[in-house]
């Protein structure tokens, strides 16, 4: 089986860095798996800045649903995958529901989403083993702050807690980066 590392942190904390210098030393044929959707300007200058740092050589995939059916094929034709970022990858999956956009969205509606976002990554999760080059996977940690006040905000710090517990589960390795600076703490 291929290595999975999951690379999780703070906001800015210099995840995405550390995980481009890993996948680096995995050779010149990588797949860049880019989540985030150019929704409003910034994002789309986020996205450029990631764009800018990435070596042109690298090939890029826009997709953030679906993974587990297309990432076995495509890791056949590469030294290794970057997924950046799990985070917008929730976001993006948890939002598609047109029901998370309402106003007075009821907490089981939320539990409703957030069952389609579990069995989502569930199955990208499955497909780890059929992977034949290394993944790395960039999260961002939520729960280290103050408890949200709005129940969407809660909503979405647990589910995405959750989804990095699954992810850290089935990783080989994990690292966390604080202040620029990794800590390995598994694998």
């Amino acid at each position: 089986m291929s290595k999975v590392t999951l690379i999780t942190g703070g906001a800015r904390s210099g995840k995405s860095t550390f995980a481009e210098e890993l996948i680096r030393e995995k050779g010149e044929k990588i797949l860049y798996v880019a989540t985030a959707k150019a929704i409003d300007d910034e994002m789309k200058d986020r996205i450029k800045k990631h764009q800018s740092r990435r070596p042109a050589h690298w090939d890029t995939l826009e997709q953030y649903r679906g993974l587990a059916a297309v990432l076995p094929e495509l890791s056949r034709k590469y030294n290794g995958i970057l997924l950046d970022c799990v985070t917008i990858m929730a976001t993006n999956l948890i939002f598609d529901d047109p029901v998370m956009l309402k106003e007075d969205v009821s907490f089981e509606e939320m539990l409703k989403t957030e069952k389609a976002l579990v069995a989502e990554i569930n199955d990208f999760i499955a497909c780890f083993p059929a992977l034949s080059c290394d993944l790395i996977l960039v999260t961002n940690e939520v729960g280290l702050g103050l408890v949200p006040e709005y129940p969407l905000s809660r909503f979405y710090r647990d589910a995405l807690g959750r989804v990095n517990q699954a992810l850290g589960k089935a990783a080989t390795e994990v690292h966390f980066v604080t202040c620029g600076v990794p800590l390995k703490i598994k694998g």
